[in-house]
């Protein structure tokens, strides 16, 4: 997050209708006064959508040509509908509703229910894996945890898509899908489990749409009232519409054309959850005298960043890319995208974090960088790899800030001290607003230095830090600001889920990535296989892993760095190569004509990268298998074999681990892992050649902490200290 000022994050309310329209640019302005009517927004990544369509409907209720009431935003994500909720909010139109398709559906279904059908609405399940089990094992069907959750996907995507459990196999087959079991089980399993579903009275998130569009059809009065209410829609990355979604929009229209859509083709990345881009690609079919607008002015990156990503749609194929939009960059000019080649994925990942913390020290807030890959499964060798750098990072996923326990403890306390004021003792020695939040929030958990581990009380810790920096930036913002201002302000942002950022490096799929950005990116992993994805099997499929590329380059503002390694583990044989995405863009890979030429970055090799020695494969030291896990290819034995482990010494290494963490204020993994430490106790080194050898011990380490490792191994007390210069 960029340091606060009064116009970005606590921007002024605009005073007039007109004001509202001040700093857009000519599209952007041209889609807030498009009020009437059918209008289609196609919008390139970093274009400033979410800006076009928020002073739109801003515009519309300062000018009072729209009613706040009768205006309904739907998005596909919380953070979406929360950021929305906050930008109107900003500008002076808080009364709109902005929400996902789901939550809209769900309070309309908990109204009207008990007119439509009668009695109260079934318990709504939150996560419906388990009953997915239990009609599985009702079928005489073993699934494992990963066809379980496969399964689970499938059936969602079948009742997205309007498929009834008798169906499923033949659209499937339709599909040229690839189903995680045989069809006719999934049939099978899909059947029960819509009938456990009725015998234990509770629904899906899924039937919260299918049940309101089936009662928008049924009862014409109950669309005629929600007809009456909501008289302008707003829909937010239209191309991930599903066909369920839109036949709830249409019943929600009815016969009117006041509808705003916004979307890119070339961000179609969720289709196997039923998304397609057809609705936007189709939208001027139906709707012949819609109003168009192309966004194309790139805010978000560099010259040379919008430049790859112009190269990279151009080799797409099919009808989303016969739509994709030509982005021409608005900022000044920045470094070339960095193409590395590394032998092995460790290696990868321990390149990719020596850059991260070289980017931290030139002044890159840890928060503005990410590491993306296309599966999860990736996340474990980065994250070790941090840790052994001593770089702070998050997981992508945890659950929304101002739900998290200590959020919600925290705004409790600082509500209880505005209101007791100056007669809190706590707040005696606080000259000014961010020393009272410091002064509050230290009752519950807050330090000045962040506590050892990377647990809970990380996470806890880490949360009522997030709140002293917003803290800080509101008082930088609002001279004079008390205590009493903050909590409305904090109440306003848990309603509005508009979240302070936690900081750290991201570990994120690039499919959680999408909707976010950041001044530095790293995509890794782009080999044959992983980029494109090994079941992408059709054109079409291969064309949505282009897309998802596309999408992660697009999330860079400034830095871009894409890499692969040429072995999974360490001597294992160089047989993948670079993902088929990147011919003609990284250098001396072939040409691609006037798009992609002109020097599209620089092409480096990694540790090892051409021209590794022949090496056999890792073996485990105990039982001689071949080892493949980062984990134990550290410790040189399998996870489950026996273990050598001198537990006073790996006791004793903690200790030592923890004093250091205190004293330089990070987290204990940041000084070794917990992994590299029972590697150490297991060959308990002698010298600092043996030492150097352990994976997690590389120079830096080595020189920092080595002379106390030793002297513990050797049966002191590790007390010679060490060196932060």
């Amino acid at each position: 997050m960029t340091a606060a000022t009064h116009s970005t994050l606590f921007p002024q309310v605009p005073e007039t209708a007109d004001a509202v329209l001040d700093g857009l640019d000519p599209e952007q302005r041209e889609v807030a006064l498009a009020l009437t009517g059918p209008v289609c927004v196609l919008a390139g990544a970093g274009t400033g959508k979410t800006r076009a369509i928020t002073h739109r409907i801003a515009y519309g209720v300062r000018s009072g040509r729209l009613q706040p009431a009768s205006v309904l935003a739907v998005t596909f994500t919380n953070r979406a509908a929360g950021e929305m909720r906050g930008r109107l909010r900003q500008l002076g139109a808080g009364g709109v509703q902005a929400r996902t398709f789901h939550s809209a559906a769900l309070r309309q279904l908990q109204f009207f229910w008990p007119k439509a059908v009668g009695g109260d609405l079934p318990r709504l399940l939150e996560r419906k894996i388990q009953l997915v089990a239990d009609a599985a094992a009702r079928c005489r069907i073993r699934l494992d945890r990963n066809e379980l959750r496969d399964v689970t996907g499938e059936i969602e995507w079948a009742k997205v898509t309007q498929t009834v459990p008798a169906d499923y196999p033949a659209i499937v087959a339709k599909a040229h899908r690839d189903a995680p079991r045989d069809p006719a089980e999934i049939s099978q399993i899909y059947a029960m489990y819509e009938q456990l579903k009725r015998d234990r009275s509770v629904i899906d998130f899924e039937d919260v749409l299918l049940l309101t569009v089936g009662i928008l059809q049924d009862r014409h009065d109950i669309a005629d009232q929600i007809r009456s209410q909501y008289q302008h829609f707003v829909v937010d990355e239209y191309q991930d519409v599903s066909p369920l979604q839109q036949r709830l929009l249409d019943l929600w229209l009815g016969d009117r054309d006041n509808l705003c859509v916004v979307g890119d083709a070339s961000q179609t990345i969720y289709s196997f959850t039923g998304a397609t881009p057809d609705h936007l690609l189709n939208f001027r079919t139906r709707h012949p005298g819609a109003t168009v607008v192309k966004l194309v002015r790139d805010y978000r990156s560099t010259p040379q960043v919008v430049h790859l990503a112009n190269g990279l749609l151009s080799q797409a194929r099919g009808r989303a890319a016969e739509h994709r939009l030509e982005l021409i960059s608005q900022r000044d000019p920045g470094p070339d995208p960095v193409y590395t080649e590394y032998a092995d994925e460790p290696t990868e990942a321990e390149g990719t974090a020596r850059r991260v913390r070289d980017l931290i020290a030139a002044g890159v807030p840890a928060g503005e960088i990410a590491v993306l890959y296309r599966i999860n499964a990736q996340s474990e060798v980065y994250e070790q790899a941090l840790a052994d750098a001593g770089v702070p990072y998050q997981l992508r996923g945890a659950e929304r800030f101002f739900e998290r326990q200590e959020v919600r403890e925290a705004g409790i306390a600082l509500r209880g001290a505005a209101r007791a004021g100056g007669n809190d003792s706590l707040l005696d020695d606080a000259e000014d607003l961010p020393a009272q939040v410091r002064a509050v929030l230290s009752t519950k958990g807050w330090t000045s230095q962040p506590p050892a581990g990377s647990g809970a009380v990380r996470d806890r810790w880490e949360s009522l830090a997030a709140l002293v920096r917003l803290a800080e930036d509101f008082a930088r913002a609002r001279s004079g600001a008390t205590l009493s201002d903050l909590v409305a302000e904090l109440d306003e942002r848990a309603a509005a889920q508009h979240a302070p950022t936690v900081q750290g490096v991201t570990l994120a799929s690039l499919h959680s990535a999408k909707g976010l950005e950041w001044d530095a990116v790293f995509l890794v992993g782009l080999t044959e296989g992983m980029m494109p994805i090994t079941y992408a099997k059709t054109d079409e499929q291969i064309e949505e892993e282009r897309r998802l590329l596309y999408v992660g380059v697009t999330r860079a503002r400034h830095h871009l760095t894409l890499s692969w390694a040429l072995s999974r583990s360490p001597g294992g044989r160089a047989s993948r190569r670079p993902s088929r995405f990147l011919k003609g863009l990284r250098p001396g890979s072939g040409s691609l004509g006037t798009v992609a030429s002109g020097g599209s970055g620089s092409f480096e090799r990694g540790a090892g990268a051409g021209r590794r020695k022949p090496r056999g494969p890792v073996l485990c030291r105990v039982c001689g298998a071949t080892l493949t896990e980062a984990g134990a290819m550290k410790l040189m034995r399998c996870e489950d074999c026996p273990s050598d482990m001198d537990e006073a010494l790996y006791e004793r290494l903690r200790d030592w681990r923890a004093d250091q963490a205190r004293e330089l204020g990070q987290p204990a993994y940041c000084v070794f892992t917990d992994k590299t430490l029972m590697a150490i106790a297991e060959r308990v080194p002698a010298t600092g050649g043996e030492l150097s050898s352990i994976s997690g011990v590389g120079a830096r380490k080595l020189d920092r902490f080595g002379t106390d490792v030793l002297a513990i191994c050797a049966g002191g007390d590790g007390g010679a200290g060490h060196d932060d210069g």
